[in-house]
C-alpha cells in the first residue's frame, strides 16, 4: 500500500468499488470488507468498514482498520481517522491530528473539513470562526450555513451573512454583472426561514425578485421553493405562470401535486404546452403522468420530444423509471409512437434486451443483442450480464469465469455474491494492481493509430 497506489483508487473507483463494497454489506459481509481492506490495501473498504463499525460503537476495531492508510500520511484516511476518535470521546487527539497550520488555514477546503470536524466535536464558535476569513466566497458562506444547522448559532450565522446579501443587492441593483455574491441573497431567507421567520424571508427575497435584483435562475428557484414549503400556492401561482414559467412552473405544478391537486397541476402544464410547447413542460407532465401509471399518456406528450437531440431528447427520461418495470418497458418500446431517432437506435436494443432478461428470457434477450452487437462492449461479458439478470448465475458465472479478462473477473464479482459465494467473490476481483497495468495497456494501445471516417473523427473511442 502506497500514496500513488490509493490516490489512483480514488481517482478511477479501483480496487473494490463503492459500488461493490456496498453490495457486500448488503449482503451482511461486514467481515469480507475489513478482510479485504487490511489484506489488499482497499480504500473504499477500509472507508465503508470504518463507517459501519462507527454505527454500531466499534469504534476500536474501525480505528484498526484506518491506521494502516493513515500510518503512511494518507489525508483522507487521517481525516477519516480523526472524525473515528470524536465519535469515540477522543476529541483532543482528533483535533490535534488534523489541525490546519498557517498554509492549512489560508485553504477553503481545509477550513471547510476542520469546521465539519469542530462541530462534530461541539466546537461550534470555534468552526465559525475559522470560517469567517473565508466568507467573502460564495460556497464557504454555504457550508457555514449547512455546519451550523441546529447547532443554536442562527442568530451569529445570520448575522454574518446579513452584510453579504446587502452587498450583493447593492451590486444588483447598479446592474453589475458580478453575481458572486447572489448566493447571499437565497442564503439569508434560508436562515429567517430557519428561524421560524418565514414572513420576513418572503419580504425580501420577494423584494429582490420584483426589483430584477438577481442575476441567475438559483434565486428564481429558490424564492419558488421557498412559496412552495410554506403553503403559499397563489403567490406560487402569479410567479409560476408569467415571465418565470420556464424556471419555476415545474415547482408550482409539484406543490399542486403535493397538495392533493394532482389534475389542476395537469391542467396548468397543459395549457402551457398549449400556449408555448417548451420540452421542459413535456418534460414534467409526462414524468408526472407516468408516476400516475398512466404510461400511454405519458407515451402521448413525449412523442414529439423521441426527435429532439441529445438531453432535450426525451425517450430516454420515460424508459429509466421503467427500468425495473420490465413488462411495461416493452410495452413502450412496441409502442407505435416510440420511434428513436438522432443515431440513438442502438439504445432501444439494449432496452429491449434488457426487459427481456428481467422477465426470465434470456434466449430472446441474448438473441437481441447478438443481432444488433455494440462494438465497445466484449459480446460475452453482454451475454453473461443478460444471463444474470434473468437469473441464470452459475451460467453467467460460467461464462465470466471461461473469460477471465479483468473485466469479466469485475463483473463475476457481483454474480458471485448473489449466487452466496462472497468469500470467491473477493478472491476474483481483479486487484489493483492488475487494474492499474490493464488501464496502462489500454491507454498504450490508444496511442495507437485508429480508422477513421471520411470526416476524420475516429470510428473507435475516443471520438
Amino acid at each position: 500500500m502506497n500514496i500513488d497506489d490509493l490516490s489512483w483508487q480514488v481517482g478511477n473507483y479501483g480496487g473494490l468499488s463503492p459500488r461493490e463494497v456496498n453490495l457486500l454489506l448488503e449482503h451482511g459481509h461486514l467481515d469480507l470488507v475489513i478482510q479485504a481492506a487490511e489484506e489488499r490495501g482497499e480504500w473504499f473498504c477500509a472507508e465503508r468498514a470504518a463507517q459501519e463499525l462507527c454505527r454500531s460503537g466499534g469504534f476500536a476495531r474501525a480505528l484498526e482498520v484506518m491506521e494502516p492508510f493513515a500510518a503512511i500520511g494518507w489525508r483522507p484516511a487521517l481525516w477519516a481517522k480523526a472524525g473515528i476518535l470524536v465519535q469515540a470521546g477522543g476529541t483532543d487527539e482528533a483535533l490535534d491530528l488534523v489541525r490546519p497550520d498557517e498554509e492549512g488555514r489560508a485553504s477553503q477546503y481545509v477550513c471547510r473539513d476542520f469546521a465539519e470536524l469542530l462541530v462534530m466535536a461541539g466546537g461550534v464558535d470555534e468552526a465559525i470562526d475559522l470560517l469567517i476569513p473565508h466568507l467573502a466566497g460564495g460556497w464557504i458562506r454555504s457550508v457555514l450555513v449547512e455546519v451550523t444547522e441546529g447547532q443554536g448559532r442562527d442568530e451569529r450565522v445570520l448575522e454574518l451573512i446579513a452584510p453579504h446579501a446587502e452587498a450583493a443587492r447593492r451590486a444588483l441593483g447598479r446592474g453589475r454583472q458580478d453575481f458572486s455574491g447572489e448566493d447571499a441573497l437565497v442564503l439569508q431567507a434560508r436562515m429567517l426561514e430557519r428561524m421560524g421567520r418565514v414572513g420576513e424571508a418572503f419580504c425580501l427575497l420577494g423584494a429582490d425578485i420584483a426589483a430584477e435584483r438577481y442575476g441567475t435562475q438559483n434565486t428564481l428557484t429558490a424564492y419558488a421553493e421557498l412559496l412552495s414549503r410554506n403553503g403559499r400556492l397563489d403567490d406560487l401561482r402569479e410567479l409560476a405562470t408569467g415571465q418565470h414559467a420556464h424556471t419555476v412552473l415545474d415547482i408550482f405544478a409539484g406543490a399542486l401535486r403535493d397538495h392533493g391537486r394532482a389534475g389542476e397541476a395537469e391542467t396548468v402544464v397543459r395549457e402551457a404546452i398549449a400556449v408555448d410547447d417548451w420540452f421542459g413542460y413535456r418534460v414534467w407532465l409526462s414524468s408526472a403522468l407516468l408516476q400516475d401509471g398512466r404510461l400511454d399518456d405519458a407515451i402521448t406528450v413525449a412523442e414529439p420530444g423521441f426527435s429532439w437531440y441529445d438531453c432535450s431528447n426525451l425517450l430516454a427520461p420515460l424508459v429509466y423509471p421503467l427500468l425495473d418495470r420490465p413488462e411495461e418497458l416493452l410495452y413502450f418500446l412496441d409502442h407505435p409512437l416510440t420511434v428513436p431517432h438522432h443515431g440513438h437506435e442502438e439504445f432501444q436494443h439494449w432496452w429491449r434486451a434488457f426487459a427481456l432478461a428481467s422477465l426470465g428470457r434470456a434466449e430472446e434477450a441474448i438473441a437481441v443483442v447478438e443481432a444488433h452487437p455494440d462494438p465497445w462492449t466484449d459480446p460475452r461479458i453482454v451475454r453473461a450480464d443478460l444471463l444474470s439478470i434473468a437469473g441464470h448465475l452459475a451460467a453467467a458465472a460460467s461464462e465470466l469465469q471461461d473469460l477471465g479478462t479483468i473485466k469479466a473477473r469485475e463483473a463475476l464479482f457481483e454474480v458471485l455474491v448473489r449466487q452466496g459465494q462472497a468469500a470467491e467473490a473477493v478472491t476474483a476481483h481483479p486487484t489493483v494492481a492488475e487494474q492499474r497495468a490493464a488501464k496502462q495497456q489500454a491507454a498504450d494501445a490508444k496511442t495507437q493509430p485508429v480508422p477513421a471516417r471520411e470526416n476524420g473523427y475516429s470510428l473507435e473511442p475516443p471520438f
